[in-house]
């Protein structure tokens, strides 16, 4: 069992902005909204003595190229090392650097997974028979880098205008007439953005409405603040209250209602981590884990099997580890297949088989998730894995690209050439088609 020790001084005293504040404060769900970071100038205020101007000056160029708007809580912050913040692993997922940016690969598109071509109604994505992905709301605690609905979450930057999908009963409303419409879907994700950013009473609804609907049978609820401000858990107690009590609602109607949540590196778990899955585990509130496979944060087979261990031991079920989707800005952070597919190798027999994680691609296209190994062909001299999805989108291949640093420079030269490039994904693709 993880125990975390009392520090004689708090993780959040080596910045002198927050020297004074009080344990108190710190576990403050709402003290942590007040000083949420929003920009790089209150950023550089809060660093001024750690960071350096240049470090600064980078980020500032960095988020001029980032489809992420800047939001932080200052757990994430005081998380960070900023002795070393090129290499930090919580760093590299929240603050961009125009320094480690390359070009993108030719593949890239702002909606990688294509989810507005299954989307039936605003705000639904209806890709799988009998699944349904709710985006109940397009704001998050904290923006990722990496995150795949950056053509929706947050505000608008620099270099994207957002497709919004706000928290709106009328937009709600039209979600769960198409989803009582529909005797397929027995199963709902409520995501977005984050569920943090729910009301407790919107979350209440939600529940309620879906437990409602006699063909849903699983409802889970997706959010990443159970990583990033876990003090919201154990101090907002209206809103983990709303979540336990429709959970509660769901065990007696037989409908399974669980958290999902977000850890990518043992180094988002502290002591306000273990207090908070606790309550949770307490309360008979199954969580279970989804992380992104990034480089320089979690490509480390040592990193990620103790990832999954302290997890476990949360009783946070390791589920999926996601191949990096294709996001502007961040293709620095996306490994090849062939990597993933050794990194699993490498992690499962680590621990009991329902607490290892499956490593999956969510193939660009719109074909769903695939485990990493389960190709039709992988031809790693081109940096292209195809994937069938015949319970999903039968006939059809999906294409996922390893990054171009994965490849030889003369590859990656070809892949600068668009015809070629077009050349290049129509043979996997015929080949895939050929052998299956």
């Amino acid at each position: 069992m993880i125990q975390f020790k009392q520090a004689a001084v708090p993780f959040w005293s080596g910045i002198s902005a927050w020297r004074d504040v009080s344990e108190e404060q710190f576990g403050d769900w709402l003290w942590q909204e007040r000083n949420a970071i929003t920009n790089a100038d209150e950023l550089a205020a809060v660093l001024r003595g750690i960071a350096s101007d240049e470090m600064i000056s980078d980020l500032r160029a960095g988020l001029l190229h980032a489809p992420m708007a800047m939001r932080l809580t200052p757990y994430l912050v005081a998380l960070i090392d900023w002795s070393t913040p090129e290499s930090d692993p919580l760093r590299r997922q929240f603050l961009p650097l125009r320094s480690e940016m390359v070009d993108p690969h030719p593949l890239l598109k702002f909606d990688s997974l294509d989810e507005h071509a299954d989307m039936k109604v605003p705000g639904l994505v209806h890709r799988y028979r009998d699944r349904a992905l709710f985006l109940a709301t397009d704001h998050c605690p904290v923006y990722c880098r990496f995150c795949t609905r950056s053509y929706s979450v947050g505000v608008d930057t620099e270099v994207l205008v957002k497709d919004r999908h706000s928290p709106t009963r009328d937009r709600w409303r039209k979600v769960f007439d198409h989803v009582r419409s529909d005797s397929t879907i027995n199963d709902i994700v409520v995501s977005g953005g984050d569920c943090f950013r729910l009301k407790p009473a919107q979350i209440k609804e939600i529940g309620e409405e879906l437990i409602s609907i006699p063909h849903v049978r699983r409802i889970r609820f997706a959010t990443k603040g159970l990583a990033i401000q876990p003090m919201k858990i154990t101090s907002a107690t209206d809103w983990t209250d709303a979540l336990t009590n429709v959970c509660d609602l769901g065990r007696k109607r037989q409908v399974e209602v669980c958290l999902h949540t977000h850890f990518n590196h043992p180094n988002e778990i502290t002591g306000y981590t273990v207090e908070a899955a606790r309550l949770l585990f307490g309360r008979g509130i199954t969580v279970r884990n989804q992380a992104v496979l990034l480089r320089g944060v979690n490509d480390d087979a040592r990193v990620l099997s103790s990832l999954v261990k302290q997890l476990s031991d949360l009783h946070i079920h390791p589920y999926y580890v996601y191949a990096c989707d294709l996001v502007h800005g961040i293709e620095d952070m996306r490994l090849s297949v062939r990597s993933a597919c050794l990194l699993e190798k490498m992690v499962r027999g680590i621990t009991a088989g329902f607490n290892t994680p499956a490593f999956v691609v969510d193939t660009p296209g719109g074909g769903g998730k695939r485990v990493v190994h389960s190709y039709d062909l992988y031809d790693a001299d081109l940096g292209l894995a195809v994937y069938s999805a015949p319970s999903v989108k039968p006939g059809q291949f999906f294409v996922y690209p390893d990054p171009l640093s994965s490849l030889s420079p003369a590859r990656r030269e070809e892949w600068r050439n668009a015809k070629r490039a077009d050349e290049m994904v129509r043979s996997v693709v015929e080949r895939a088609r050929a052998g299956s």
